[in-house]
This record gives structure tokens, C-alpha cells and sequence, in this order.
């Protein structure tokens, strides 16, 4: 159950086109469904960010006291997937499941935490095609040819999402291929079962051997592991219309109850200003993107603007935001040696560590604020560095504070999937980019340490001087600790 003295929790509902109270529809329980890939291919960072974005919300939502029943799809049947196996000479069915382990394993190195279900089309058939029998009994639904389709002026509410005019739509609209416009009534009507053509996948159905349309998978899958009406239902910006659209179309038209309560959209990224798209072909993989910086940077990179917004992938960017990791990194590994071994009581602390709390819970509750929630993170860690600066004099009462704020800090990361690892070994790891990034002589560097180490063992501080000036000059910075010269990339 949520705590009456959390804020309440509002989000923007594409279907209002405002903010609105969510309103579980059983009490600190949410169902949610988000759509998931078309597995043909591997996925790029348009795609990351928009799991990412509802991977962060669930975090949050589960953090605040929430049970949720998270479930997100692989669409493995599909147009794109048959002409993608056509053009490698695989079977479709085969394709897909390779990729759904490539998606997968690109989910492990995001560390995206995983869905409670992740079901798929082809395991979903006799759920579809009970719903297309319901819609063609409730009269909007018709076969033609072996084909069959939901027929959209029959159905009121049509384009009650995307607020579209039936008559301004274009024919074939509803489809990944504009095929048999033949055996429409309505050049809007769309595909909910397509017949057999040679080297496709094919199911039996009271309407013939065929497959699926695109849509009609995630009304199945939705009402199967979630109910007919369940809390949240998330997507990109460029799901709304069709896919969205018309999933609300059969669902509702289907069971005669609404299909969720919230709508929500997640916003574009931009590669050179244009909507990153593997259709258009501007797309820049995950996995190239990870060998380049962390998931923690990638992850804090996609939560600088909100969820809502379009965001632009630049190099800049995200070695921004790796930095910015960085610096919190180092303050929580600067606190935890500080910290290490010691007993420091109970008692009063120097400071207030529970107000980024209820700052937090604030910028969250407000439709998910991804920057105003970093930006208390961010707050909370300057307070943090200050105390270790200037701690009071009370050893103790300095110690109790650190630890205080450290660990709301933890708490406040992992709501957001952030500051996860070990502080010293992601820091290495870092640096271990960097030196490949930068082609810095790693040897030469450990040489140049150690030289150092011996010339302040001896009080030789010119030449220690000399060789931090050296390391300085090669993009190296030096850091003396109590356990000797340590050192990091210059930024």
C-alpha cells in the first residue's frame, strides 16, 4: 500500500490530453502493459530509451509502494519479419527467436530490470483468435477471402486517442503492407487475420490457415496476463496512431469495457535532428552505443529531459552524462572509505538527508519528472561532498551524516536504476574506456605512478611535481590517497 503522506501520483493520459490522478483499480496494485520490440533486428537507442523510460517507472512506482505487474511483448509475428527472413533465407518464426535472445541480452548490459511476463504472438494464437470471433459476432468485425477485418465505422470511438478524422485517413493506414484493398468496405478498415500465402507462417482458425495482423496481438496479450481493463498502458509517440488506435478498437470493441485508464507516450530520439528509425536507416545500436559508455551513463543521458520529450543523441551528450556518473561515483566511493570499519553510534546528525525524500517523491509524483528527480539526486550529492570537505568537528556525529546521506542516496539511485555497481569497480571500468578512447599508454602511466610514489616517499616532491605534470600533460590526472597515488582520465 502507498503511504498517505506521499504526494499524490499524476501523469499526463494521452487520451485526456492532461494530467491526470492515477486511480489503481485495485489499491496499491498497477497492471501495465508496454508494447516491445518487432524482433527482426537489433535494437537502437531510440528504442532503449523508450524501455528505459518505463523500466525507470516501474522502478519508481515499485520503490513508492506499489505492487505492479509489469508486462511488455515481443511481436514474432509480423510483416517485417517475413520479409527480413526472405531476405537472410530463414524461417520467420526461427529470425524472431534469434533476435529476442539479441534484445534480451542487450536488456541484461542496459540492466533493465525484466518484465514479470514477456509473452509473444506465436505463443498467443488461440487468445487472438477468440477475440477476432468476438468482434465478428459483435458486428465489427467481417471475413473476406480468408482475410478478416475490423470494420471502423461500425465502431464509435474510433480515433478517440489520436483525435484523427475517420475520412482524412489513407487507405492501408492500419497496415505494415497495403494489401487486398480489394476485400475491404472501407479503405480504413484493418487487417485482424491475414490468410496463408507460400513460406509464411500459418496457424489453423475457423477462417482459414493464416496469421495474426499486426494489431490484434497486444489486445490478446494485454487482456490475457492483465485483464479486459487494466491501469497503465505505455508506448512511443509513433505507436499512438495506428497500432494504439486500433488496439483500443478491438479491445473495446471486443469486451465493451475500456481497454486502460492511462495513456502514455514517451518522446523521440533524434539522430541529426531527425526521429531515429530503422526505416529510415539513422539508427545507432545499443550494443555499439555500449562500447562506447556505461548503461548508467546511456541511462542518465535518456532521463536529462522527461520522458515525454524528444531527446537528441550527440557524442557531447552522452560523455556528459557518463561524467556526471562519474562524479557521483567517486563520491560515494570517497564516502564508503571514509565510512569503512568504523561504529559511529547512534545519535543527531549534521543535516537533513530525508528532505531529498520528499523532494523526490514530489518531481516523481509529477508525471514522472526524470530532470527535477536527478536534480534533487544531483542536490543531495553536493550536500554530500560539502560534508566530507567541511565535516563538524564531532568525528562521530560527522560520521553518523555521511552514512545518513549516503544511504538515502543509494535508496534514491536504485529508484532510478542508477549507482547500482561497486563504486571502485565501475570507476575502473570507466577509466579503462577511456584509456582505449583516448590511446593513452596505460604502462607508461603505472611506470610514471610508481616513480611517484617512490619520489614522495623519499620527500622528492620536485620530482613528484614533475610527474604529475607529465601524467597531466598525457590527459592523466593524479590523486594522492592515503593509500598511495591513484589516477584517473582528465575529463
Amino acid at each position: 500500500m502507498t503511504s498517505p503522506a506521499l504526494p499524490e501520483l499524476r501523469v499526463y493520459n494521452t487520451m485526456d490530453r492532461a494530467t491526470v490522478p492515477i486511480r489503481p483499480i485495485t489499491p496499491g496494485k498497477l497492471g501495465i502493459y508496454v508494447c516491445g520490440p518487432t524482433v527482426y533486428n537489433f535494437i537502437h537507442i531510440g528504442n532503449a530509451r523508450s524501455f528505459t523510460s518505463f523500466d525507470t517507472i516501474v522502478r519508481y512506482l515499485r520503490f513508492r509502494g506499489f505492487e505492479v505487474r509489469y508486462v511488455r511483448n515481443y511481436t514474432d509475428v509480423d510483416d517485417k519479419i517475413i520479409k527480413a527472413a526472405r531476405e537472410t533465407g530463414e524461417d520467420p518464426i526461427k529470425l524472431a527467436a534469434r533476435f529476442v535472445d539479441e534484445f534480451e541480452k542487450d536488456m541484461a548490459e542496459l540492466r533493465l530490470i525484466k518484465p514479470d511476463v514477456s509473452p509473444k504472438v506465436s505463443e498467443t494464437i488461440p487468445e487472438i483468435v477468440a477475440i477476432i470471433q468476438k468482434l465478428i459476432a459483435n458486428g465489427v468485425a467481417y471475413e473476406s477471402k480468408g482475410d478478416v477485418y475490423f470494420e471502423v465505422r461500425k465502431y464509435p470511438g474510433y480515433l478517440k486517442l489520436s483525435k484523427r478524422k475517420l475520412d482524412d485517413l489513407m487507405s492501408g493506414a492500419g497496415e505494415r503492407e497495403i494489401v487486398n484493398e480489394e476485400q475491404k468496405r472501407d479503405p480504413a478498415d484493418f487487417a485482424l487475420w491475414k490468410a496463408a500465402k507460400p513460406g509464411e507462417p500459418s496457424w489453423p482458425s475457423p477462417w482459414g490457415a493464416g496469421r495474426p495482423g499486426w494489431h490484434i496481438e497486444c489486445s490478446a496479450m494485454s487482456s490475457k496476463y492483465l485483464g479486459e481493463t487494466f491501469d497503465l498502458h505505455g508506448g512511443g509517440l509513433d505507436l499512438i496512431f495506428p497500432h494504439h488506435e486500433n488496439e483500443i478498437a478491438q479491445s473495446e470493441g471486443a469486451s465493451g469495457k475500456t481497454l486502460c485508464n492511462v495513456w502514455m507516450h514517451g518522446g523521440f530520439l533524434d539522430l541529426d535532428g531527425a526521429k531515429m528509425s530503422k526505416s529510415l536507416g539513422n539508427v545507432v545500436r545499443v550494443r555499439d552505443a555500449l562500447e562506447k559508455v556505461d548503461a548508467e551513463g546511456l541511462r542518465y543521458f535518456f532521463m536529462s529531459v522527461h520522458y515525454r520529450s524528444a531527446l537528441d543523441f550527440n557524442d557531447k551528450s552522452i560523455g556528459d552524462a557518463e561524467a556526471r556518473v562519474e562524479y557521483f561515483y567517486e563520491t560515494l566511493k570517497k564516502v564508503d572509505e571514509r565510512v569503512a570499519g568504523k561504529d559511529f553510534g547512534s545519535g543527531p546528525l549534521h543535516g537533513d538527508p530525508e528532505k531529498y525524500l520528499a523532494k523526490f517523491h514530489d518531481e516523481m509524483s509529477n508525471d514522472f519528472n526524470f530532470p527535477g528527480a536527478m536534480a534533487v539526486l544531483s542536490g543531495l550529492f553536493t550536500d554530500l561532498n560539502a560534508l566530507m570537505d567541511k565535516p563538524p568537528k564531532d568525528k562521530q556525529l560527522a560520521g553518523r551524516t555521511m552514512l545518513a546521506f549516503r544511504d538515502v542516496a543509494r535508496k534514491l539511485s536504485s529508484a532510478l536504476g542508477l549507482m547500482e555497481c561497486d563504486p571502485a569497480t565501475w570507476l575502473l571500468a570507466r577509466r579503462d574506456r577511456q584509456v582505449i578512447a583516448k590511446g593513452i599508454d596505460r604502462a607508461k602511466v603505472e611506470a610514471l605512478i610508481k616513480e611517484r610514489d617512490e619520489a614522495r616517499a623519499a620527500k622528492n616532491y620536485k620530482r613528484s611535481d614533475e610527474i604529475r605534470a607529465e601524467l597531466k600533460a598525457m590527459g592523466v590526472e593524479a590523486m594522492d590517497t592515503p593509500g598511495g597515488t591513484t589516477w584517473k582520465v582528465s575529463s
